[in-house]
C-alpha cells in the first residue's frame, strides 16, 4: 500500500525478542532491563500481524531482535510466516554466534536471506565491542551461509578511532565468499553515537584508493537502501547504508514491528502504534481492526526521520535501545 507520500511500503521488519546472548556497546550494553516474556508478542501474535499486514501489500518480512536465535522455535515461525499468502520473502539478521545449529533448518524451510553482524576481525576488538562474543563462530556462521546457497549479506558498523582500519579486509570478504558487505553509517539511536561513525563519503573514497576498479552495481540486491559497487569480473559486492550523509527518505518502503507489539513507521522517532489492545479483543477471520490500525499507522508514516547532518537528533527521537525496538 502506499502511504500519504506515496510511497510504497512493503517491508516490514519485525523484532521476536529484545534478549541477545551478545551485549555490543551501541545496541545492547551491559545492565539493560529486559521485559518479562508475558510483555512479548506470541509467535501467534506475530503471524496474526504478518497477515493482515499482507492483505495491506506487505510482501517481505525481515526477523531481527536482539538476538532471533535466542528465541526457541523462531525457525518454526519463519515457516509459518513464509505460508502465509502475499509473503514473498522472509529473511533474517543475526549476530551468527549460534547460526551453525540452524543453517540447515533455514535451507530446508527456503529462507531466503541472512544478515550477518561483524564489526572486525580482530579477536580483542571483537570481544570488546560484544562483550562476550567469539569472532570464530562469526566467521564459521559466514563460511557456512555464504557455502549453504542463502543469499549472505554482513553489515558493518565503522567507528572512527576503533575499526576504520579494517575496512580492506572487512570489504575484502565479499570478494572472498561471493557476497555483499554492507557499511552501514552510526544512526543516534538509543546508546549509538553518530559522533563516533564514519560517513559513507569517506569510505567509498577509501574503497575506491584500494580497488579503483569498482563500478556502480545497479543491480537488486534486497529491499533496503543500500548502494552497491563490484568490481569487473568479480563476485560479491560492496554496500552503503548512509542514513544521515546520504538521506535517502523519500524512498522507505519499510515499517517495523517491535517485539512488544509496536508498529514503528520510523526508526528514527518515539511513536508508533501499540497494537497490543487489538490483538487481546476477539477477532473474526478478515481481521478487519488489526487491518485498519496497520494501514492507519502506515499512511501516517513520517515524510523523513528526524537525524541531522551532523548526526544529531530531534526532540523527538527515539531514545530506547535498538535491541528494544528492532534492529
Amino acid at each position: 500500500m502506499l502511504d500519504k507520500y506515496g510511497r510504497k511500503i512493503e517491508y516490514m521488519r519485525v523484532s521476536i525478542t529484545d534478549r541477545c546472548d551478545l551485549r555490543c556497546r551501541y545496541c545492547m550494553p551491559e545492565g539493560i532491563k529486559k521485559v518479562s516474556m508475558s510483555q512479548i508478542l506470541t509467535y501467534e501474535e506475530i503471524v496474526r500481524i504478518c497477515r493482515a499486514a499482507s492483505e495491506l501489500g506487505i510482501s517481505k518480512i525481515k526477523i531481527t531482535g536482539g538476538e532471533p536465535f535466542v528465541r526457541l522455535g523462531c525457525t518454526g515461525l519463519m515457516r509459518d510466516i513464509k505460508a502465509i499468502d502475499g509473503i514473498e520473502e522472509v529473511t533474517v539478521t543475526t549476530n551468527g554466534q549460534t547460526l551453525e545449529k540452524y543453517i540447515d533448518e533455514l535451507r530446508d524451510i527456503g529462507i531466503d536471506g541472512i544478515n550477518i553482524s561483524l564489526d572486525t576481525l580482530d579477536p580483542e576488538r571483537f570481544e570488546y565491542i560484544t562483550g562476550r562474543g567469539e569472532l570464530g563462530k562469526t566467521l564459521r556462521a559466514i563460511e557456512l551461509a555464504a557455502g549453504s546457497g542463502i543469499k549472505t549479506k554482513i553489515n558493518t558498523l565503522l567507528q572512527k578511532e576503533f575499526n576504520e582500519d579494517e575496512i580492506k579486509d572487512i570489504a575484502a570478504l565479499a570478494f572472498r565468499y561471493g557476497i555483499d558487505v554492507r557499511f552501514i553509517e552510526m544512526m543516534p539511536v538509543g546508546a549509538a553515537d553518530a559522533e563516533t561513525g564514519l560517513s559513507n563519503t569517506e569510505v567509498l573514497k577509501k574503497l575506491m584508493e584500494i580497488w579503483p576498479d569498482l563500478e556502480p552495481d545497479g543491480s537488486v540486491h534486497g529491499n533496503g537502501p543500500a548502494v552497491y559497487y563490484r568490481r569487473p569480473g568479480v563476485k560479491g559486492s560492496i554496500g552503503l547504508i548512509s542514513a544521515i550523509h546520504g538521506k535517502f527518505c523519500q524512498y522507505c518502503n519499510r515499517v517495523r514491528l517491535t517485539s512488544q507489539g509496536q508498529l514503528k513507521p520510523c526508526l528514527g522517532f518515539d511513536t508508533g502504534t501499540d497494537l497490543m489492545p487489538v490483538l487481546k479483543r476477539p477477532h473474526d477471520e478478515t481481521d478487519h481492526e488489526l487491518k485498519e490500525v496497520l494501514r492507519k499507522a502506515i499512511i501516517d508514516k513520517p515524510k523523513a526521520h528526524s537525524f541531522s547532518n551532523e548526526g544529531n537528533a530531534s526532540d523527538h527521537a527515539e531514545q530506547r535501545l535498538m535491541s528494544q525496538i528492532g534492529g
